[in-house]
């Protein structure tokens, strides 16, 4: 598992900023902080892929350089997860790109719930490197039903799963769950209140970033 907020870098101004209320009134501010923190995961998940050595023609001659070889497949779940989902399509910008439309149903009691899912489009994954991207890993259950879900599309070579914010209880239920899966995570609250919500958290990060829904 990777942490972001374990190493002092430029990151964590930006984890800083999404969490501040006083800034997250600039709902632009606030997307584009989580599309930097994409583009960060995007460059450190690129360390783990494949690479393939090719010729590339300059005017003045022929240089031999390592390029991407890894197909890519980059997920999210609508609609928070759009702004992180960027980030990373702005480095993979030649990777394929799938969507799920998923969400809290109906609560069983206070701290249990439904995970609802009426929604998904997906390329071919068979053999491809998938890349899972929600901001807010909560309970865990939504990313554990989405990667399930796209297993129907194919068996992938690798997954890897990125959040901005999760909770270690969150952390541990998909350690348990899917432990084939690699974690990319900003930074790990310890809490989750009686709505299943992360503390201290950031709020509903959908609504932050494009306007609250009714």
């Amino acid at each position: 598992m990777f942490i972001l907020s374990e190493k002092n870098t430029v990151g964590q101004n930006f984890l800083a900023e999404i969490r501040d209320k006083a800034i997250q009134g600039d709902s632009m501010r606030f997307r584009r902080n989580l599309e930097r923190i994409g583009e960060i995961f995007a460059y450190e998940i690129s360390k783990s892929l494949r690479y393939t050595q090719v010729e590339v023609e300059t005017v003045l001659g022929v240089k031999k350089t390592n390029v991407l070889a890894s197909e890519t497949v980059l997920t999210t779940i609508l609609r928070a997860g759009l702004p992180l989902h960027q980030g990373l399509l702005n480095y993979f910008d030649k990777a394929e790109n799938a969507f799920i439309g998923a969400y809290r149903g109906k609560h069983n009691s206070e701290e249990d719930f439904d995970i609802e899912m009426d929604y998904i489009t997906a390329p071919d994954i068979q053999g491809k490197t998938l890349i899972i991207s929600d901001p807010m890993i909560a309970t865990g259950q939504s990313v554990e039903k989405a990667y399930h879900a796209l297993l129907r599309y194919g068996l992938p070579e690798r997954t890897h799963i990125v959040a901005a914010i999760a909770s270690r209880k969150g952390i541990q239920f998909l350690q348990e769950r899917i432990p084939q899966c690699h974690l990319w995570i900003g930074d790990i609250d310890n809490e989750l209140n009686t709505k299943s919500y992360i503390v201290p958290g950031l709020g509903d990060a959908g609504d932050l970033a494009f306007g609250v829904k009714n």
